[in-house]
């Protein structure tokens, strides 16, 4: 863990925004919410506005360190990691803020920086919140959005920055990759909360039981991985923009399902689709609910500022692991 953190000011990021932009800052803010990067709205002095997206140590709250990309999962959030999901989705036609450049010389700042078009219309949480009903036609959008990515397949699974240059997932399928996770998931949080460690042991049959019932696919769809309604930016003409896009990868298309179905609740109708396998939602199901609350609860452990959220998420999902092991 950064003992003590330093985030990049104004005079810090002024000459790597002149270069990419011929621009200078006249104010610098750094957004809250990020835990793997730094994210900085760039106020310029011809009033236009920019964000600067920033890896180093001092923005990972996970304090991961070198990860095994071979692992998608890893928590390695790097811009190459970006990039490669970046340059994916605009091949693909999916909206995302478009890239405007990107620095890893380590010139201006001690950091890999990407410097991106800044979407000001909001997200699409808050267009939700604001007006639902208003919001309604941006959601159907996402749809579409949705509909465009997943067209894509490939015969492997695994990040993009793996898969799109040739190379392999460590594991033999998504399934196993999944199951190994959730065990690991069950064994993590069992040390940290009783109620957990009293039922760790049907956890553990209920999820060999479900991955049991999995059968074998041999292609893997185009996914963003954890999309929530925080994680879809409006551009003005009211078009959904994909962020957090470093998790991008090929994998069953059922693991983004079960993500949208938690993150958007009664809204997520509006994204379903038919044809998904029942046995891949199951497992996926109980397994995402253990990653949510591990995850939180790891993050916790350091000096993450905004601990009540985080808190709040491990134990909204802790509950509903409770309930489903049940079942």
């Amino acid at each position: 863990m950064t003992a003590t953190r330093k985030f990049l000011t104004r005079d810090d990021l002024a000459p790597l925004v002149h270069t990419a932009l011929g621009r200078t800052p006249a104010a610098v803010t750094r957004l809250r919410g990020g835990s793997k990067k730094g994210v900085y709205r760039l106020a310029l002095d011809d009033g236009t506005t920019a964000v600067a997206y920033v890896w180093s140590a001092d923005e990972d709250y996970w304090d991961a360190g070198p990860s095994d990309l071979r692992d998608p999962f890893s928590a390695g959030s790097s811009l190459d990691v970006f990039t490669a999901a970046h340059d994916r989705l605009a091949a693909a036609g999916v909206r995302t803020p478009r890239l405007l450049h990107v620095d890893a010389t380590h010139t201006h700042v001690p950091a890999d920086v990407a410097i991106m078009e800044d979407l000001t219309g909001g997200s699409l949480e808050q267009a939700l919140e604001r007006d639902p009903v208003a919001a309604r036609a941006s959601l159907e959008r996402l749809a579409d959005e949705l509909a465009l990515l997943h067209t894509h397949e490939a015969p492997g699974f695994g990040k993009v920055v793996v898969v799109d240059n040739g190379g392999d997932s460590a594991a033999s399928s998504c399934a196993q990759r999944i199951t190994e996770g959730a065990l690991r998931d069950i064994a993590a949080t069992a040390v940290r909360d009783p109620r957990i460690a009293a039922v760790a042991d049907r956890l553990t049959a209920r999820i060999g039981e479900l991955a049991a019932a999995v059968r074998p696919r041999d292609r893997h769809t185009l996914i963003h991985g954890e999309l929530g309604p925080d994680h879809v930016l409006l551009d003005t003409d009211g078009r959904p923009a994909l962020i957090d896009i470093e998790g991008l990868m090929y994998f069953d298309v059922e693991w983004e399902h079960v993500f949208l179905r938690i993150r958007f609740g009664p809204r997520y109708d509006a994204l379903r689709v038919p044809g998904l396998d029942e046995d891949r939602l199951s497992l996926y199901r109980l397994a995402t609910h253990l990653s949510l609350v591990a995850g939180p609860l790891r993050l916790l452990d350091g000096d993450f500022p905004n601990a009540g959220f985080m808190r709040a998420i491990a134990e909204s999902n802790l509950l509903r692991v409770l309930e489903l092991v049940e079942a």
